[in-house]
């Protein structure tokens, strides 16, 4: 008889003993998922890994943004490649990278069936100018001046008021939304005579800031000093011209997602419409934020008063 209560009083001891040890396993486990809920807060909760293609024009921004947006939220993995408006736009319609950096509106550079799934994600405004060497002592040229000089016409800075040094162009290629805005707005859509061609606008630099007589074209983006720019019709390319409309060269700078972005995606491309990106970054790297727009411009390149 005593047997068997000692035994009966086993099993109840080592039943409390079972749950008590489960209970506590389970509160180890929920203080440890407390401390990972408090540590992915503290450090930023997006991980994972994207890619974002294109604008060499917008390329100095997003790299700055992904690095800053990278280092709190250490297991997110965002590459920021250049190629061109065009390569991003045509690498994000064929699912190719997440996010497709351009220039220009999608429907200038796809066709219908191409861009019918993208999506826009305007990030801010860029203006564009005319660049040249240092030593060219021309500050200012009239629009005709320019046509002239990018068509080849004019062949020598002497034809319109500068040293006698020939004229070497330095142009970008056929995918670059940096040469199509250019070419729209600055040219009148004339075509642009052959010359040096570059693909990265920050080569672009150096070729015109070492090469006496050359002229070409960036995003204000990439104004370090080392090269010169021209005014345009009297009207310098500053931000309150570019905001006004009275310096017509400039751009929306687009991130293209196909489809609405999800994910890491979606977090870093609302991380780039914050403050910290919009009020900081976007003005000290040479960028205006579109809100301060007091003019539209559609993909057609009309242009309305807000």
């Amino acid at each position: 008889m005593k047997s068997k209560i000692f035994f009966v009083l086993f099993i109840v001891v080592a039943m409390m003993v079972a749950v008590t040890g489960c209970g506590g396993q389970s509160e180890q486990e929920d203080q440890q998922g407390a401390q990972e809920q408090t540590q992915q807060e503290q450090t930023g909760g997006s991980s994972g890994s994207i890619t974002a293609v294109g604008s060499s024009a917008l390329q100095p921004l997003v790299e700055e943004a992904a690095n800053q947006f990278m280092s709190t939220n250490p297991e997110a993995q965002i590459v920021v490649q250049g190629g061109g408006s065009g390569t991003g736009l045509s690498q994000v319609a064929q699912g190719a990278c997440d996010i497709g950096n351009s220039d220009l509106f999608a429907e200038e550079k796809l066709t219908s069936e191409e861009s019918k799934d993208l999506v826009d994600h305007k990030v801010c405004v860029v203006g564009m100018a005319a660049v040249v060497h240092p030593d060219i002592t021309v500050d200012n040229v009239t629009k005709q001046q320019l046509i002239d000089i990018f068509t080849g016409k004019v062949t020598n800075w002497k034809d319109v008021g500068g040293p006698d040094v020939k004229v070497t162009l330095v142009n970008r290629p056929a995918s670059s939304g940096t040469r199509a805005t250019f070419k729209a707005f600055a040219l009148d859509g004339a075509e642009e005579a052959s010359g040096i061609e570059q693909d990265s606008s920050g080569t672009v630099r150096k070729i015109i800031s070492e090469t006496p007589g050359a002229i070409g074209y960036l995003a204000l983006s990439y104004l370090d000093g080392s090269v010169k720019v021209l005014n345009l019709d009297g009207v310098e390319p500053t931000d309150q011209n570019i905001y006004n409309g009275e310096y017509p060269v400039w751009a929306y700078e687009h991130m293209y997602t196909k489809g609405e972005p999800t994910g890491l995606a979606k977090d870093f491309l609302d991380y780039m419409l914050t403050g910290e990106v919009q009020n900081t970054l976007v003005p000290e790297l040479g960028y205006l934020p579109a809100t301060e727009m007091k003019i539209e411009r559609d993909a057609e390149g009309n242009v309305t008063k807000k």
